[in-house]
């Protein structure tokens, strides 16, 4: 992933500006995840003490915990469906997936997904792919054997190089 990627804020999280603008860096978010998925950003400017998920060391588990404790409106507290967690979107990256790389079939990403058939669905009922319902939580990243899944925050314009094209929704008998 990019060094010049926004972060990847929690479920809920408002645009990135006003996300910022919002944070009162209370840390209640951080307090309230029983997964420890969220932490503070250490450093210095407008994103110190704001919280963020980093998916390759612990994913958001999608518990919803967090929203309803922001007092500031930065997580709207009404975000408590896991599908509208808003958060990013993940990419199978094509020159590192062993479904494309060796012809190793594997689902790590499709098997661990908690919006399954959903967010991640069999392609030609064999090969993951990332659709459009996918909310960014960063399990797929975290599980994946290869790092062949990169999270992109909602707040980047783009993608990976290498990223299989995203489906626009999911469809039965993939």
């Amino acid at each position: 992933m990019s060094v010049f990627l926004p972060p990847l804020r929690p479920p809920g999280a408002a645009a990135e500006g006003e996300f910022l603008r919002l944070c009162v860096r209370c840390g209640q978010c951080v307090t309230a995840c029983p997964h420890k998925s969220l932490e503070l950003m250490g450093g210095i400017g407008r994103s110190r003490r704001t919280p963020r998920v980093l998916p390759r060391e612990t994913p958001c588990y999608l518990c919803m915990k967090c929203p309803p404790v922001c007092p500031s409106g930065a997580l709207n507290p009404a975000t408590t469906d896991m599908a509208r967690a808003g958060m990013g979107r993940a990419y199978i990256l094509k020159d590192r997936c062993h479904n494309y790389t060796n012809g190793v079939m594997c689902m790590t990403c499709y098997d661990r997904c908690p919006l399954r058939g959903s967010a991640v669905v069999l392609s030609g009922g064999l090969t993951p792919a990332i659709t459009k319902s996918c909310v960014g939580c960063g399990i797929c990243e975290y599980v994946c054997p290869v790092q062949a899944v990169e999270v992109w925050p909602s707040s980047s314009h783009g993608k990976p190089l290498s990223a299989v094209p995203t489906l626009d929704a999911p469809r039965s008998g993939i």
